[in-house]
């Protein structure tokens, strides 16, 4: 069985903050490889912002380019909308009997997971890595934290926000730091954010 991390997001743009967690994930973790899932745009929503599925998936490859131990996945493009965390963890699961998946989540979201759908499930079959965030609801996360299949992973809070990049983008402001050069050029070579 592979073990392998599964790390959710819109990844609008994916940023050097969530490479340094993978990374870490990777390296602290008994994970032999990470995928980085794309969520789709929940067709109820229409964000403006939101780039579309594509573009966005295509920024999270150029930016693991030289992770040989990540891959980026469209798996949620396709899976009925909205896309509820346990069923795609059942597809993957059906689709790649070869691995074992474990969720990759930040505090935040452990904190809130009773909201979740069958979070239950979720916890039983699933290992659950939780890195730190800053948040306020700490103690919302506590009870989890006990659980057998939750771990807890050591790795540093990196407080770069999306949102902030996109804002920033869109005020003319240098965002190359906070991407990886990749994605700062194929965002460069766009109008996207502005």
């Amino acid at each position: 069985m592979k073990k392998t991390g599964l790390f959710f997001g819109s990844f609008n743009p994916i940023h050097i903050g969530h490479l340094i967690l993978a990374n870490y994930i990777l390296e602290l973790s008994d994970m032999e490889e990470l995928w980085f899932v794309v969520s789709p745009q929940n067709p109820l929503k229409e964000k403006k912002s939101l780039l579309k599925d594509y573009n966005r998936l295509e920024m999270v490859n150029l930016a693991i380019g030289n992770y040989p131990r990540m891959r980026a996945s469209d798996v949620e493009f396709s899976l009925p909308r909205p896309s509820y965390t346990v069923d795609t963890l059942a597809y993957l699961k059906e689709k790649h009997p070869q691995h074992s998946f474990s969720l990759i989540m930040g505090e935040d979201n452990l904190a809130s997971l009773r909201k979740w759908k069958n979070y239950e499930q979720l916890i039983a079959r699933h290992q659950i890595i939780v890195y730190p965030r800053i948040f306020t609801d700490v103690d919302k996360a506590i009870p989890y934290l006990q659980h057998k299949n939750i771990q807890q992973v050591k790795a540093p809070v990196i407080e770069l926000s999306a949102t902030e990049i996109r804002q920033m983008i869109r005020n003319g402001q240098n965002v190359r730091p906070m991407l990886p050069p990749e994605v700062f050029d194929y965002l460069d070579s766009s109008n996207f954010y502005k």
